[in-house]
């Protein structure tokens, strides 16, 4: 009898056995799956996540392959062999930030933008999310991290930038722009500035004869003009339909006279060359030493001699 006990005890003993080994392979089976799940989702993904150990040594434990897709195949084997690779991509303006995500210097609850360059030389815009891993001694030991491609986000911002202070029809600077600027040099920044004021004539008077689309092609003519005409420290500026800015900054006297006499060369040579689209300008030029204060007087100096020009010409209709 106790043999008969004995062999019923092992029975269930070893079916129990069973039933636990199995529940656990199907656990260890289903973790598996899980985090075989996860692993793919990570390597699939778009964003770059990352995992860089900095203590006790510096290295890359982990990056996935999405950091290879923006900047080039065979990124991702360099940084995993140097961990000091990346730095020789990194934008030169962004390295501080890069050195300080590092060495536990910035507000990691908030995300910060940067630059890598790719193999092609070109730049592409990241925001990065990091999460600082420290010991029981507060020492920053790892970082994981995520970034996200924003070229497109960083494109739209710059093209809405862009509009907001270019004339769509020529490409200058806008009206908005000219009044910033007047303003920086009235009230904070204190420089020699030079001003040229340009009125194209009778563009009215072509609108109304030939359309509207004669009267662009005019206005784009004279803005090639004026930009072949002015140095790299000018701001030239479509204030109005047929009315133009030059702003010159740090400059002198004869630099700016220098500007005003290449103007009417180029619009001469422009119209010897194309006797059928003639350029006819009215201008006035000013120059102060000191900015602070004197931006108004500054304009109204020019704008005074742009009209004694104007009036001085026999063929010259004024149009309000």
């Amino acid at each position: 009898m106790e043999e008969l006990y004995f062999v019923a005890g092992l029975a269930v003993g070893l079916f129990l056995f069973s039933v636990y080994t199995s529940y656990v392979k199907h656990r260890w089976k289903e973790k598996n799956e899980k985090e075989k799940q996860i692993y793919q989702l990570v390597e699939n993904s778009r964003d770059i996540i990352y995992i860089v150990q900095l203590q006790p040594e510096q290295k890359h434990i982990y990056i996935s392959p999405a950091l290879d897709s923006y900047l080039g195949k065979g990124i991702v084997e360099a940084s995993l062999e140097d961990p000091y690779f990346p730095l020789q991509l990194i934008h030169p303006d962004d390295l501080d930030t890069l050195e300080k995500k590092i060495t536990d210097q910035l507000d990691y609850s908030k995300p910060f933008v940067q630059r890598w360059r790719n193999r092609l030389g070109e730049y592409r815009w990241f925001e990065e999310y990091a999460s600082p891993i420290y010991n029981d001694d507060g020492d920053l030991v790892e970082l994981h991290g995520i970034l996200r491609n924003i070229d497109e986000k960083v494109q739209l911002q710059q093209n809405l930038e862009y509009r907001s202070t270019h004339d769509a029809l020529t490409g200058l600077y806008n009206r908005d722009y000219f009044d910033g600027l007047m303003e920086k040099y009235d009230q904070e920044i204190n420089c020699a500035v030079g001003m040229i004021l340009c009125d194209l004539d009778k563009l009215k008077d072509m609108n109304d004869q030939y359309g509207h689309k004669h009267g662009d092609s005019y206005i784009q003519k004279a803005s090639e003009v004026f930009l072949e005409s002015t140095p790299l420290n000018a701001a030239v500026s479509r204030v109005g339909g047929d009315e133009f800015t030059i702003l010159l900054n740090d400059t002198t006297p004869e630099e700016v006279e220098s500007v005003f006499d290449r103007i009417q060369k180029h619009v001469h040579d422009h119209n010897e060359c194309h006797p059928n689209s003639r350029l006819s300008l009215s201008m006035g030029y000013a120059f102060t030493t000191h900015s602070t204060g004197k931006m108004e007087s500054l304009f109204i100096e020019a704008d005074q001699r742009m009209y004694q020009h104007k009036r001085s010409k026999k063929d010259v209709y004024t149009y309000s």
